[in-house]
């Protein structure tokens, strides 16, 4: 557990998470959507810091980047916990998992030991995927410090609904990123419980970043095929 980045203080020992676009405005004792940051006593803690769920060496093309270090490994690591409730998410049972139950599972990691077991399986880069980067971005981002100190890339997989804030502070340690384009702003509002607007501003801006970008939609018959 760690004190959370990009949170303000409110009345009545709420807080205000600003890490992503949905800005949660959270209680005393209470979580935000994601499931994995909770108010205790007026301050905003992380949940999921160093507690990894999965963790596996991948091709980068699984990612799917198919542009970026073709042919190389990808050290691929995530936690529990998403910002998103997609109807159709094919890791829900670790997505979702906080939002079904109280305790937080996973595997002690520091930053250190995901940056030696990349080293160790000859990866090129380390990705942040399988649930969404931004609900653990304080342990993501420890991570990609020291990655880039060793000379290995940073990809996040995403849904691109982090906050343009959050957004900018990782963007020195980005290298590559896929964004999950889900579909127009209905869809992500029955099926995502979000709204497409904050998801294309970030694909722009990751772009004018310099960050290499690709994007991939998922099409779902009779719900994002027109």
């Amino acid at each position: 557990m760690k004190e959370a980045f990009f949170y303000e203080k409110l009345e009545d020992n709420k807080v205000k998470c600003n890490l992503c676009n949905h800005h949660c405005i959270i209680s005393q004792d209470a979580r935000g959507i994601c499931g994995v940051r909770e108010n205790r006593d007026g301050k905003l803690y992380s949940l999921v810091y160093g507690k990894v769920i999965a963790y596996h060496i991948d091709p980068i093309e699984k990612k799917p980047l198919f542009h970026f270090y073709p042919g190389s490994a990808s050290y691929s690591i995530s936690t529990v916990g998403c910002n998103f409730r997609c109807l159709h998410c094919q890791n829900y049972t670790i997505s979702q998992y906080p939002k079904l139950y109280k305790d937080i599972p996973g595997e002690d990691f520091t930053p250190e030991d995901v940056v030696k077991e990349a080293r160790a399986g000859g990866c090129q880069s380390i990705s942040y995927t399988y649930t969404e980067p931004t609900i653990f971005l304080e342990f993501a981002y420890d991570c990609m410090v020291l990655a880039h100190k060793e000379g290995i890339k940073n990809v996040w997989v995403s849904n691109g609904y982090i906050s343009e804030s959050a957004l900018r502070f990782i963007a020195p340690y980005l290298d590559a990123i896929n964004v999950d384009l889900k579909g127009d702003d209905e869809f992500y509002k029955k099926i995502c419980g979000a709204r497409v607007e904050p998801v294309m501003k970030n694909i722009k801006l990751l772009h004018e970043l310099g960050i290499w970008v690709e994007v991939t939609t998922l099409i779902i018959p009779e719900l994002n095929d027109s």
